[in-house]
């Protein structure tokens, strides 16, 4: 047994608190790991919304986790204690889809990532008065010093990188980037309309650059983003709130090659398959409840699709990600700002309200 300080979550309607907790030792195939920091990310706040059933919480969530591993259970082989990780999504490595290295696709992917049990359907984790917690968030929950997790969302990393500024490449830079780079493929020359300027939405930006983009406009309401965004790389950045988001997005073009949505809009998903010329390809990652309603028609050879993690396999995608970032052409680092642990509910506020595009939570 392990204990660890970690932030709980007991109501929707109440902030994080920081609490003496207790793990269980790692499992067959599962790792401790010592949390050095977690990123904050906007899928953490559907965990922490009362969305996904009564019996959720109280959780510890967190699901961008960079370490060091501890200790290892039963038939572990790609770790050993004192490897340096980061942590990602998990995924059986059973079903056609893993077995194909597209554990994105995994059939069990819900089940593994967004319930927050294990496989059985366990928690392995109790509060100081000996209640069960819900404490596999994306198979991890790393917000605390501690973490269980499984081998299949370990992604070993170099020990010459700091990992106060990697835990984010496990879900948010990820999916922004992967979703350029994997999915979308974009080539030289073409080009490509991003929707919403957050971490997973500039990430995409900056893989557009490298990947030679004629054209990148970033849309978002807030201003500061869109500076951002074309320090980083966009082309041209528009203002969300403008009256014909749609004909400001094409200008004079016949509309772009690629789209990508990170809010989760209703509305804005819909401009980001509007803004699309013959053939072209809209890629949709936000997390919300809210429907899409297009007119059949408006997707007349247009291809739509909503993607996890960028189509990544974490083992191979981060560690490119990585090298890329310390060849200084993906600043991903441009995006963090740090809180520690004690902080954690000022670090939920900056993310909510667009102060942090992407805070990053120092474990003590």
């Amino acid at each position: 047994m392990t204990t660890s300080l970690s932030a709980v979550i007991r109501d929707p309607a109440a902030p994080f608190s920081v609490e003496t907790i207790h793990l269980d030792d790692p499992g067959p195939l599962e790792a401790l790991v010592r949390v050095v920091a977690t990123g904050f990310c906007h899928t953490d706040l559907i965990g922490r919304s009362g969305l996904l059933g009564e019996h959720f919480l109280p959780a510890v969530l967190g699901h961008e986790g960079a370490g060091v591993v501890e200790k290892v259970g039963s038939g572990v082989t790609s770790v050993e204690p004192g490897d340096h990780v980061v942590l990602s999504f998990d995924s059986c490595g059973t079903c056609t889809s893993c077995r194909a290295g597209r554990p994105t696709d995994c059939e069990t992917f819900e089940a593994r990532n967004l319930v927050g049990l294990t496989p059985d359907g366990g928690r392995t984790a109790r509060d100081a008065a000996g209640e069960p917690l819900t404490n596999r968030w994306f198979g991890q929950s790393s917000f605390g010093q501690y973490a269980l997790a499984t081998e299949r969302n370990l992604v070993k990393v170099r020990r010459d990188v700091p990992l106060e500024k990697l835990g984010p490449l496990g879900c948010g830079v990820q999916t922004g980037a992967g979703s350029v780079l994997n999915v979308l493929r974009v080539s030289p020359g073409q080009s490509l309309a991003v929707f919403g300027a957050g971490a997973v939405g500039l990430s995409a930006i900056m893989a557009a650059k490298l990947s030679g983009a004629g054209e990148i406009v970033a849309v978002d309401l807030n201003p500061d983003r869109r500076a951002l965004a074309l320090e980083l790389g966009a082309t041209r950045a528009v203002d969300g709130a403008a009256g014909d988001v749609v004909t400001a997005v094409r200008a004079d073009s016949g509309g772009l090659d690629f789209s990508f949505d990170t809010t989760g809009v209703a509305a804005v998903m819909a401009d980001a398959v509007r803004v699309l010329r013959r053939p072209g390809t809209c890629v949709l990652v936000g997390s919300s409840m809210e429907m899409l309603t297009l007119h059949p028609s408006e997707l007349t050879s247009k291809t739509l699709t909503f993607s996890y993690e960028g189509g990544a396999v974490p083992q191979n995608f981060i560690p490119r990600l990585i090298d890329l970032w310390q060849q200084g052409v993906f600043p991903f680092d441009r995006m963090i700002t740090t809180y520690d642990l004690a902080d954690i509910a000022q670090a939920e506020a900056d993310a909510t309200a667009g102060k942090a595009v992407k805070p990053v939570i120092v474990m003590p």
